[in-house]
């Protein structure tokens, strides 16, 4: 990566004392490299995160870019160039949340009908015996912690805004369900993945579960639970249980933060491991959970300071600015799985291996929303 002209901390030189908040900059760094769009998690995260933005800035430009993005795939009668629902693939749910933003502030049909298209994927996506989404089709009897992120909090704010108050039991369900079935009772982690039929060569042959507990994976979970409280009635039975466990996964979170630098590693609970890596997306989207959790009330005060430290862990280690001016976070991991073509065994080496990205989206989109907390009033 092309290093600024004068210092590499993000306090080191002149050109980083601006005024604008780091969540606008990082927004606005995004749209000048103008990455090419489509209908995909990522980009439903980044469009999430600059969705943010606009409501905290009121810059329509924001807005705007989102809305061009979104209309270059969704047509008039609400169909989506790329999507497949028989594919059924909890990813492709992500993109959608940004619909309710788009329905809202226009009212044009097309993205209610879009909305819909997805509830119906939801409504046909193979489950375990009890019930939890299968994270892919093509991953039988497999539920994985990013598959929570990737439906749960569009299937609940769908059941909010379109009035389907039997859905949000069914959101419960899932948060539920993985971590009964992940859940390491010694650490209080969560494994990435579970294979209810336990035929999968990376599942523990007596608990389905996969070997290793994987940072993006719990901060998917993690920011999936704050989002979802967003949708959820207060008076639901199962909202005090999905309380129970963010409080139980943020003090396994805080129990393996790094002390020196506030981040968190790519592998959690193995940071002096040879090859592990402060890793950028676990760490801000722990910060934003952590963040939002605390201005929300479901957590105490003191988990601030924890967030508060990886912030500045974040803007000291993997923030700098380009020759250009434009922010730039480094180490992020680019992909992380289990099974596929080439398989991927879930095993500690086959963590640390997967290619390490600057400015990958599942990065960028986490550190936007992390900032937009940090940044608000008295946090």
């Amino acid at each position: 990566m092309t290093k600024g002209t004068s210092g590499k901390h993000p306090k080191g030189d002149g050109v980083t004392m601006s005024t604008q908040p780091w969540s606008v900059r990082m927004a606005d760094s995004v749209m000048r490299r103008n990455v090419p769009y489509r209908w995909h998690y990522e980009c439903g995260l980044m469009h999430r995160a600059i969705g943010q933005v606009w409501l905290q800035t009121g810059d329509v430009q924001y807005y705007d870019y989102i809305k061009r993005d979104v209309d270059s795939f969704v047509s008039a009668d609400g169909s989506i160039k790329t999507y497949s629902v028989e594919e059924y693939n909890l990813d492709q749910i992500n993109p959608g949340r940004i619909l309710f933003l788009l329905y809202r502030t226009t009212g044009e049909e097309k993205y209610k009908n879009a909305m819909y298209l997805l509830r119906r994927q939801l409504a046909g996506q193979p489950r375990t015996s009890e019930g939890g989404f299968w994270h892919k089709k093509i991953y039988p009897y497999q539920m994985w912690l990013d598959g929570i992120y990737m439906a749960s909090p569009f299937y609940a704010q769908f059941a909010q805004t379109f009035d389907e108050p039997a859905a949000f039991d069914d959101v419960a369900r899932q948060i539920i369900l993985i971590e009964k079935h992940t859940r390491d009772p010694q650490t209080g982690l969560l494994y990435h993945g579970w294979d209810e039929s336990k035929q999968q060569r990376w599942a523990n042959p007596q608990t389905g579960c996969s070997p290793h507990f994987w940072g993006r994976a719990m901060g998917w979970y993690a920011m999936a639970i704050v989002d979802v409280l967003d949708y959820l009635p207060t008076a639901h039975p199962r909202r005090e249980d999905i309380l129970a466990i963010l409080e139980r996964l943020t003090r396994a979170v805080v129990n393996v933060q790094d002390a020196s630098t506030g981040l968190w590693y790519q592998v959690l609970d193995q940071g002096q491991r040879a090859g592990n890596y402060l890793e950028a997306s676990a760490s801000c989207m722990f910060i934003y959970a952590l963040a939002k959790a605390v201005r929300q009330g479901y957590l105490g005060q003191t988990y601030l300071d924890v967030a508060r430290h990886g912030y500045q862990g974040v803007l000291g280690h993997l923030i700098h600015l380009d020759d250009q001016g434009l922010v730039n976070l480094e180490k992020t991991c680019g992909v992380g799985g289990l099974g596929g073509t080439p398989y991927r065994d879930g095993s500690y080496e086959y963590y640390i291996s997967e290619r390490i990205v600057t400015n990958d989206y599942k990065g960028v989109g986490p550190f936007i929303l992390a900032s937009i907390e940090m940044e608000r009033k008295g946090q």
